[in-house]
């Protein structure tokens, strides 16, 4: 009898997921465990594997389309064996497929642009302009689509520069970073088209779940915000003689490495802080993993490193190195971006000074970290420059009380303007 393929839960907070790519066709043959297709989530790309042997009888759900978890999205079986709605080995899906359980899959609308409105209408409403099925129906000159093939572009996600919109080798070239199979350009990073006055573009799946996680959080969750300014003077001097002494081949100890030790530690000493808000009561954690947000084309992630308060600053630079690295390319696993007890959000690099973070529930907190600027500060009878930086802490006041935060804040920049501090 054929197994049905369903759209699996492939992270703990996963909804519905998009199919971005099928790895095996209709017709091959597939073993328990092999990857059948690439399945966008709400945080990464993420492969859906068979779960028996066989042969890919039919494809239900066809590339692009979103699909509610639990949804019927292919058939394995034997070669020859029927499936509902067709006969194994056919090539019709969309409507018909749904007849054989995949129930009511939601085709993705496609990222189009609108056309420009006519001057006689009063209240025009744009027309979306026709999506290609079909990426052999896309304008590409022969040689754009053997680099796109060679490379694994999809050319349906390529701006054409050419006459009529044609895609031609330097689109597919200058594209092909942010145009691979599996992830979507962000819509800042495209050209507009002449003459057209807007864009419409769906949702992606970690958008759709910044919206609900960010509705979920400044409603319900009473924040109240505290904040400091660090001497980073002393923390940078110790960066200075650290990076000396590792190398060139030691990996470098960054800032926002020694905040997430610094953190850590703190977090040890005032454990309220260390806290997630539940339904009925407060979980007080124990161990410390701190969630460090890392910016991607399409929104916001937060790998976690794990009981970073135990952990050397080398081993959380190259960890958090590593981390960032596979969340810009969506290639996380769940149990690397789950379970954070506190998280960090630095625009220091962005050369942003000072600014607030939203909670990431159920955590009871977030510390946002500025640039690291220097500052004319009275010394004595004298001023001198020195290196500031002001960090900014977002509570949840059904957790943490005023005080409470205040005095986490207090340790946390003693630990900062004295790094030898980290070590008693």
């Amino acid at each position: 009898m054929a197994t049905k393929v369903h759209m699996e839960a492939l992270s703990p907070t996963m909804e519905e997921g998009r199919l971005v790519k099928w790895t095996k066709k209709e017709g091959d043959a597939v073993k328990s465990g092999e990857t059948l297709a690439e399945v966008e989530t709400d945080k990464a790309v993420m492969e859906l594997v068979a779960r028996a042997d066989g042969q890919l009888l039919k494809v239900v759900v066809p590339e692009g389309t979103t699909v509610p978890v639990g949804n019927v999205v292919a058939w394995i079986g034997k070669a020859g064996e029927k499936v509902d709605g067709a006969g194994s080995g056919s090539q019709t899906a969309g409507t018909g497929s749904q007849e054989s359980g995949a129930g009511a899959a939601k085709p993705a609308p496609a990222a189009a642009p609108a056309r420009a409105p006519a001057p006689a209408a009063a209240a025009p409403t744009p027309a979306p302009v026709a999506a290609q099925a079909d990426p052999t129906r896309v304008k590409a000159s022969p040689l754009a689509r053997r680099i796109a093939k060679e490379s694994g572009v999809d050319l349906k996600l390529v701006q054409g520069s050419g006459p009529g919109g044609r895609v031609v080798k330097r689109d597919v070239e200058g594209g092909a970073a942010q145009t691979r199979v599996g992830s979507t350009p962000a819509p800042s990073s495209r050209l507009p088209t002449p003459g057209v006055p807007y864009e419409d573009v769906p949702l992606t799946q970690i958008r759709r779940t910044i919206a609900k996680r960010l509705a979920a959080s400044l409603g319900p969750v009473p924040h109240f915000f505290l904040t400091t300014e660090i001497d980073m003077e002393r923390a940078a001097e110790a960066r200075e003689a650290l990076n000396k002494q590792l190398g060139e081949e030691g990996g470098k100890i960054s800032f926002n490495d020694i905040i997430i030790k610094a953190v850590a530690l703190a977090l040890v000493q005032h454990r309220a802080c260390n806290a997630w808000f539940q339904d009925d009561h407060i979980r007080y954690w124990n161990e410390v993993h701190i969630g460090m947000a890392v910016a991607i084309d399409d929104g916001l992630i937060t790998p976690v490193i794990r009981n970073a308060d135990v952990k050397s600053l080398r081993q959380i630079g190259g960890e958090a190195r590593e981390l960032a690295g596979r969340a810009r390319n969506r290639r996380l696993k769940p149990e690397e971006y789950t379970g954070s007890t506190f998280s960090i959000s630095n625009l220091g690099m962005f050369d942003i000074e000072h600014f607030t973070a939203v909670i990431n529930p159920p955590e009871a907190g977030i510390i946002a970290v500025g640039s690291i600027t220097p500052q004319a500060v009275p010394d004595g009878d004298r001023i001198v420059s020195r290196r500031r930086m002001r960090v900014t802490m977002s509570c949840d006041h059904r957790v943490i009380d005023g005080a409470t935060g205040a005095k986490f804040l207090q340790t946390l920049k003693q630990m900062l303007e004295n790094p030898l501090a980290m070590l008693l």
